[in-house]
């Protein structure tokens, strides 16, 4: 049967696919473009599943906040190439998952129908190997920063006073600190992470000749200036490191818990 070249065009942009591809599912599906439509999304859907091996590594993550700063969401969606990341439609699709997020109560964002359907519409016209990777939602006082990158993403969330340029100072903080946090306070820093570092800072000290009370004592000052560069509140502030994180919070404010997302992190 004749395929007319306007029908060509409406599949083309209704599935961001290629002349030929549409063409030829208009063509088994009788000119009926709703059929052909229903046609190419089920065969590309299919070809990009027997892809899904392919290694995404790339991608963006989003934020999403409510107006009144009590709900954040943050998202990681991931990727083959940067190229893709960085495409409009990619960036776009992240962002539209965040706001699906914020719908969500606060914990880990499950992935609905709705966001799969966002990314397999992406899918189709990237060809690429897109996943869903993580999602968090905060409420209480929330605060929020992204880097321009669209690569690193954090989320705050604060019990007390604090105001928007404070929030935003300690996600900036949280984004940029070396080494990252491993936890707000001390008895967030994983048991057998510091029992690690005790055993590598008594070794030391006993290599060094220390008799034992020594060595113990040596072990912890170690263990303190280590605590310093990994519990939140006790790290340099990164904008004056005069300061610790702990001393930027007015009385009676607390942190509660943090969300940073990397890319490839």
């Amino acid at each position: 049967m004749a395929i007319s070249a306007k029908d060509v065009m409406a599949l083309r942009k209704a599935t961001g696919l290629g002349m030929m591809e549409s063409k030829a599912a208009l063509v088994e599906a009788g000119g009926d473009i709703q059929a052909a439509t229903d046609l190419l999304r089920t065969k590309g859907l299919a070809k990009m599943d027997g892809r899904a091996d392919r290694e995404s590594a790339e991608g963006k993550v989003a934020l999403a906040v409510s107006p009144d700063g009590s709900k954040g969401a943050i998202v990681e969606i991931n990727t083959e190439t940067d190229f893709t990341a960085s495409n409009e439609g990619f960036v776009n699709l992240t962002q539209a998952i965040a706001d699906l997020a914020l719908e969500q109560g606060a914990g880990d964002v499950e992935k609905t129908e709705a966001m799969q359907a966002l990314i397999d519409e992406v899918r189709l016209t990237t060809k690429e190997n897109i996943q869903f990777k993580a999602g968090k939602v905060l409420s209480g006082n929330v605060g929020s920063y992204i880097h321009f990158t669209g690569k690193i993403a954090v989320l705050i969330e604060v019990e007390g006073d604090a105001d928007s340029d404070l929030l935003k100072d300690l996600c900036m903080h949280v984004s940029a600190a070396s080494p990252m946090p491993l936890g707000v306070n001390e008895d967030e820093v994983p048991a057998d992470v510091l029992a690690k570092e005790r055993e590598i800072a008594k070794a030391q000290a006993i290599e060094s000749g220390k008799p034992e009370a020594i060595a113990e004592k040596m072990v912890e000052g170690k263990i303190r200036k280590y605590l310093d560069s990994v519990v939140l509140t006790r790290q340099p502030f990164v904008k004056d490191d005069k300061k610790q994180i702990k001393d930027l919070l007015p009385k009676g404010t607390t942190i509660k818990q943090f969300v940073r997302y990397q890319v490839g992190g």
